[in-house]
């Protein structure tokens, strides 16, 4: 046999990142207590509204590790929001077309956030540290009005659940924080300017935001980056970070001297367009989900699977089905001329003047080939087997998020001591980490290529959880998440510039 099939079973496998749960303490036979009821935790609630989904996720953070874990999870689909009812507003809509009021949307995060606090036993008003609101919505808005509408209904949502304002904004000072958390504070030290993660964020020559969904890329980035601290994997600046849910966000950030004063990367590239719409569009096609509202995570789950053999004769089927989506899949530099990419609206131009890469992916024009996968799905289904159809969709995103990086490479945005990190739905389920890891390494942009790659469950409400942790300055200068790769913490230069 040759040397190539045996390949398959020796190559490194991902590192995929999935929730661990938060440790236990045993207290007598049989009684156990979760760490976080007893020792320092900073509890932090992620409500995001995606186009697909709508999650409130509760993640701890113990203060003694700076490890991260996810206490709950309550999921529920953005499409079973209620309809509006008569006198109400309707200011956006879904990218599936679901519409929304400010007041539908602030009674599903009123639900949510409740449901995943009751179920897991915990108090909002006692025991919740921070709320992060985000949302991938606005990639439908055509207004900064809609976007400040939305913006309200989710915090208008997390107040009615009982959040007090304080906990949804950073501590004037120390003194303000809970008695718990001031030991593991660097508030009296450092000023908080805006940078997660060590990064700061891209602000174009008007003060304008360059995407729509800007701030979920700040989190999926973040995410990211806490997500990899439990992998062998150092994935600090300089890093590329993409968000493949329902729409495409993401980072690349610089590379920083280590003994530069200034120890925060800068953002040199954002991602934009679509993501995951695209294999719903191939899905939606076989009839086997809502024609309008059905999505690929209806049939094939969100969860990651590795190793299995799929047949060579049927691989020549699936590879002439995925060049064929990819005839109507748009992936480059957004020109700075268009105001919306992949339906996500942009300013390119302020993007294309700041040196900042605005990399997008569209079907068609503004989604307009969308109808041509729909229809390529019908016949996959048609002719083929489920699991033709499984491997066509995870060959499509693997695809997707290669031509990505290759833009990425292209802009000489990806350095030899770079990170590749993956979140969301379409990068990270099935068997599209295997088949990504193996794309990055055909390319030698590493020597070790799996030393630099990783894909995390839930990196937004991991980014959550940083962004609380940054705003509230509980850095862990032992094991840190700002500054470059190999490097030392950055804290020490932090202090310095604050003085």
């Amino acid at each position: 046999m040759s040397a190539g099939f045996f390949s398959r079973f020796t190559r490194p496998k991902p590192h995929i990142v999935e929730n661990p749960p938060p440790p236990s303490i045993t207290h007598g036979a049989g009684m156990n207590v979760p760490e976080y009821k007893n020792k320092p935790y900073f509890i932090v609630g992620s409500v995001e509204m995606g186009n697909t989904t709508t999650k409130c996720i509760l993640t701890g953070v113990s203060l003694d590790t700076g490890m991260s874990y996810v206490i709950n999870k309550t999921v529920s689909m953005s499409r079973d929001i209620r309809p509006p009812k008569p006198g109400e507003a309707i200011f956006g809509a879904t990218l599936d077309g679901t519409e929304l009021t400010r007041e539908a949307v602030t009674e599903l995060v009123r639900d949510t956030l409740l449901k995943c606090h009751r179920d897991a036993h915990l108090d909002i008003k006692n025991e919740l540290d921070f709320v992060v609101r985000s949302t991938g919505v606005v990639a439908e808005m055509d207004s900064p009005d809609q976007v400040g509408d939305f913006v309200i209904s989710l915090a208008n949502g997390c107040l009615v659940a009982g959040v007090p304002p304080r906990k949804m904004t950073p501590p004037m000072s120390k003194e303000n924080q809970a008695p718990k958390l001031q030991p593991y504070s660097f508030a009296d030290k450092v000023v908080f300017v805006g940078a997660v993660a060590g990064v700061i964020p891209p602000v174009g020559s008007t003060g304008v935001e360059m995407v729509a969904n800007e701030m979920e890329g700040e989190l999926a980035m973040a995410g990211i980056k806490e997500g990899a601290k439990w992998t062998p994997v150092d994935f600090r600046n300089p890093c590329v970070t993409i968000d493949f849910g329902t729409t495409l966000d993401g980072r690349i950030t610089s590379d920083v001297a280590p003994d530069a004063e200034n120890p925060f990367a800068k953002t040199v590239g954002n991602f934009c367009g679509l993501a995951g719409a695209i294999p719903d569009a191939i899905v939606r096609g076989t009839g086997l989900v809502h024609q309008r509202t059905g999505t690929a995570l209806d049939v094939f789950g969100e969860h990651s699977i590795t190793g299995g053999l799929f047949s060579r004769s049927n691989r020549r089927i699936v590879d002439e089905l995925v060049d064929r989506c990819h005839e109507h899949i748009d992936i480059r530099i957004v020109p700075p001329e268009r105001n919306r990419f992949g339906r996500v609206p942009v300013n390119a131009r302020v993007a294309y003047e700041s040196g900042v890469a605005m990399i997008g992916c569209d079907c068609g024009e503004n989604s307009s080939d969308l109808p041509k996968l729909v229809e390529i799905g019908a016949e996959i289904h048609k002719n083929h087997s489920l699991a033709t159809l499984n491997e066509v969709v995870d060959r499509v995103c693997t695809r997707m998020a290669l031509r990505l990086i290759d833009v990425a490479v292209e802009q000489g945005l990806v350095l030899k001591n770079s990170s590749i990190g993956f979140t969301g739905r379409a990068a990270i389920s099935g068997r599209k980490p295997e088949y990504i890891l193996e794309g990055i390494t055909e390319r030698n942009l590493f020597y070790k290529p799996n030393d630099h790659v990783v894909f995390v469950d839930d990196g937004l409400a991991r980014g959550a959880a940083l962004m609380g942790r940054c705003m509230n300055s509980l850095g862990k200068p032992k094991n840190p998440i700002g500054g470059v790769r190999g490097g030392p913490c950055i804290m020490s230069r932090r202090i310095k510039i604050g003085k």
